[in-house]
C-alpha cells in the first residue's frame, strides 16, 4: 500500500522538485539567450548558469520544506499549496538577487533570466502538484493509499470532524465507525457508532486502523488518560481534535513557545501584510473619493447651513479598533436640538428628522463624511458599524462576544449592513455577521461588500 512507502514517495516529491528547479534555471537561460530576444552584451557562459545551481538547490530545498510543502496534508487545497510555491520561490530570488550584488557576480546574470526563472520555477512546481494529486486521486479511488480512521467521541465535535472528512473525498480516509458512550446502536453523522469507550482495543482488533482521531465532548476529557492507555500497545496513529468551537469565536492558530503548543482562541486576520493591504486600501480609497466627492459634499453643506440653524456636520463618540473611543463625522441630519433628552436610537420616519435630512438618509449621504475618518484611520471602508460608547456597556452586558467586533477597524458599510442589519434592527444577526465578517475576511470579501453597499444605496434600502 502507498501510505507504507509515504517516505520514498516525499523522497521522490522532493528530487523532482529540484530537478524542476534545474530544469526552470536553464531554461530561463535558453529562454533570454536562444530565442527572440537580443543580447547586446554577448551570451554567458552556460557553465556559469550550470554552476549557479549548487547554490539554487539548497535554498530552494530549504525554503520548500520551510513552507511546509513536504508534510503529509490530506485536507490541503491545491490553491494553498500553490501560494505557499509562490512565497518560497519570491524568497528564494530575493535570497539570490542579494546574494550575487554582494558577491559581485550580479553581472554575470541577466535580469531577464531571473524573471523568467520566478514565473518558470512556480509554473513547473503547481503542474507537478496538479499531477501527482490527480494519481493519488486515481489510486484512492481504486483501494490504494486510503487511511482508515476510527473517531473516539460523540457529540458536536465528532460530527464536525466526520463532517470535515466527507467533504474532501479526494483525502482517501475512510471512517470504520464511531465510539462514544451511551451512544450504541445510533448513526453519528451517517457513521455507526460501534461501541463504548471500553471497547477501544476490541474495535483496533478485526479490521485494519491507521489511525484513532480523539473528538472527545468537553465534558468527557477525564476519560482521555483512560483512552490514550487502551493505545499504548497500538500502532495507530492518535490524533486529537481538542472541544474548543465553543470557544473558538474568532480565527485561531498554534505557535510554539519554547516547546510548549500556544492555542490562540481570538486571532484576528488583519495582521502583517493583510492590515498593510487594508490600510493602503482605505488611505487611497478615501483620499480618492473626497477629491472625486468634493462637488457634492460642498453642494450637501450649503443645502444642511440654508435649511436651519445648527451646524453642517454632526459629531458623535464611537468605539473602534481594540475599544477605543474616536469622534465620527456625520453630515447633520436631525433638528439642532434632536438629542436634548439624551442618546436614542433612530428609526424609520424619525420625527427629528430635517426635510434635507431625509433626502440624505434615504441615500446614505450623510455617511460621507465618515471618509474623512477612514482618511485619519480612525475607520475602515468596510468592517463593523462602531456604536456609541452608552449602547455599548449595555449590549456587552447582554450580548457574549459583542466586544469581539472590535478586533478590527470599524467601518463605512459591512456584511451586517449590506444584509440589511442596522439602525434599529436585531443585535444578535448584526453580531453574527460581524464575527462571520471577522473570521472569513479577504480582500475579495471587502471588494464585494463595497459593491453591495452601492447597489443598496441606489435602491435606497434599509436607510434610517
Amino acid at each position: 500500500m502507498l501510505y507504507r512507502y509515504s517516505e520514498v514517495l516525499r523522497s521522490l516529491l522532493i528530487t523532482s522538485d529540484l530537478a524542476l528547479i534545474a530544469a526552470a534555471w536553464l531554461s530561463a537561460y535558453a529562454l533570454r539567450f536562444f530565442t527572440v530576444f537580443e543580447a547586446p552584451l554577448g551570451v554567458p557562459p552556460f557553465s556559469a548558469y550550470v554552476a549557479a545551481l549548487f547554490a539554487i538547490l539548497p535554498v530552494g530545498w530549504i525554503l520548500l520544506r520551510r513552507q511546509g510543502l513536504y508534510q503529509a496534508k490530506r485536507f490541503g487545497s491545491l490553491l494553498a499549496e500553490a501560494l505557499d510555491i509562490f512565497k518560497a520561490t519570491l524568497a528564494g530570488v530575493i535570497i539570490l538577487l542579494a546574494a550575487s550584488f554582494f558577491l559581485k557576480v550580479s553581472d554575470t546574470y541577466s535580469r531577464g533570466a531571473v524573471m523568467a526563472f520566478s514565473v518558470l520555477a512556480p509554473s513547473f512546481l503547481i503542474a507537478l502538484r496538479v499531477v501527482v494529486r490527480g494519481l493519488l486521486r486515481k489510486a484512492r479511488k481504486r483501494g490504494f493509499n486510503r487511511k482508515y480512521v476510527l473517531v473516539v467521541g460523540g457529540g458536536h465535535l465528532a460530527e464536525e470532524v466526520i463532517r470535515r472528512i466527507y467533504a474532501h473525498p479526494e483525502s482517501g480516509i475512510h471512517i470504520r465507525g464511531v465510539l462514544a458512550d451511551g451512544s450504541v446502536d445510533r448513526l453519528i453523522s451517517g457513521v455507526p457508532v460501534i461501541g463504548g469507550y471500553s471497547d477501544l482495543a476490541q474495535a483496533l482488533k478485526p479490521e485494519r486502523v491507521d489511525q484513532v482521531i480523539v473528538a472527545l465532548p468537553h465534558d468527557h476529557w477525564p476519560m482521555l488518560n483512560k483512552i490514550l492507555k487502551e493505545l499504548e500497545d497500538s500502532t495507530v496513529t492518535v490524533k486529537l481534535a481538542p472541544d474548543l468551537l465553543h470557544v473558538l469565536t474568532l480565527r485561531s492558530s498554534i505557535e510554539e513557545f519554547d516547546g510548549l503548543p500556544m492555542i490562540g482562541l481570538r486571532d484576528t486576520p488583519l495582521l502583517g501584510w493583510a492590515s498593510v493591504y487594508k490600510r493602503s486600501v482605505d488611505a487611497f480609497g478615501s483620499a480618492a473619493l473626497i477629491l472625486a466627492a468634493a462637488p457634492v459634499l460642498l453642494g450637501i453643506a450649503l443645502l444642511i447651513r440654508m435649511s436651519g440653524p445648527g451646524g453642517v456636520f454632526y459629531r458623535q463618540r464611537r468605539v473602534g479598533l481594540d475599544g477605543r473611543e474616536f469622534e465620527m463625522l456625520k453630515f447633520r441630519t436631525m433638528r439642532d436640538e434632536a438629542e436634548r433628552h439624551g442618546a436614542v436610537w433612530s428609526s424609520v420616519d424619525d420625527p427629528r428628522r430635517t426635510k434635507v435630512g431625509m433626502v440624505l438618509r434615504r441615500f446614505s449621504l450623510d455617511e460621507l463624511p465618515q471618509l474623512w475618518n477612514v482618511l485619519r484611520g480612525e475607520m475602515s471602508l468596510v468592517g463593523p458599524r462602531p456604536e456609541r460608547p452608552i449602547f455599548i456597556q449595555e449590549f456587552r452586558r447582554e450580548i457574549p462576544g459583542y466586544m469581539l467586533r472590535h478586533k478590527v477597524k470599524s467601518g463605512m458599510t459591512g456584511w451586517a449592513q449590506v444584509h440589511g442589519w442596522r439602525g434599529d434592527s436585531s443585535l444578535h444577526e448584526r453580531i453574527d455577521h460581524d464575527i462571520y465578517y471577522i473570521q472569513n475576511w479577504s480582500p475579495g470579501m471587502d471588494f464585494r461588500i463595497l459593491i453591495m453597499t452601492v447597489t443598496s444605496v441606489l435602491k435606497g434600502r434599509n436607510a434610517h
